[in-house]
């Protein structure tokens, strides 16, 4: 096999219409236009979700809610998930960096501890926001928190 023997799948490819090339080829004449209107003309061309005069969907469906543009996403992460991080990998101290090498967040991400779980270990922890159950419970284990 080489370059010159490669051809496209079998029925992956359909040739296209030659269109206008004269009334024996069945798309001569009007050239699959219709006949005479605005669309039968060069340059025509339909704004977006145009329907032919009916009410646009865009305009038919209720406008619903609204879009906080000033929302902070973060991502949770909860104790029993850095706990078992702990256990698994002897960390003393988990920060941002930990947890994107264990594939938790991205480098993007701003990183919220969440309060589901137990933590036994004695741990410091640095992120972005604590929830205030994550934090007693970080607390009571003798660890410390660091927000960024």
């Amino acid at each position: 096999m080489n370059l010159s023997n490669l051809k496209p799948a079998e029925g992956s490819t359909k040739n296209k219409k030659r269109i206008g090339r004269g009334t024996g080829s069945g798309r001569g004449g009007t050239s699959t236009r219709g006949h005479k209107g605005a669309g039968s003309r060069s340059g025509h061309k339909n704004k977006i979700g145009f329907e032919g005069g009916q009410m646009p969907l865009q305009r038919r469906v209720p406008k619903v809610g609204f879009k906080n543009i000033n929302r902070i996403e973060y991502i949770g992460v909860n104790l029993d998930v850095i706990q078992a991080l702990a256990e698994k990998f002897s960390l003393t101290t988990i920060d941002f960096v930990a947890l994107k090498q264990h594939g938790l967040v991205s480098k993007n991400d701003l990183v919220k501890i969440l309060g589901r779980g137990e933590l036994t270990t004695k741990l410091e922890i640095t992120a972005h926001a604590f929830t205030a159950t994550a934090q007693k419970a970080i607390e009571a284990a003798g660890g410390a928190i660091v927000k960024l």
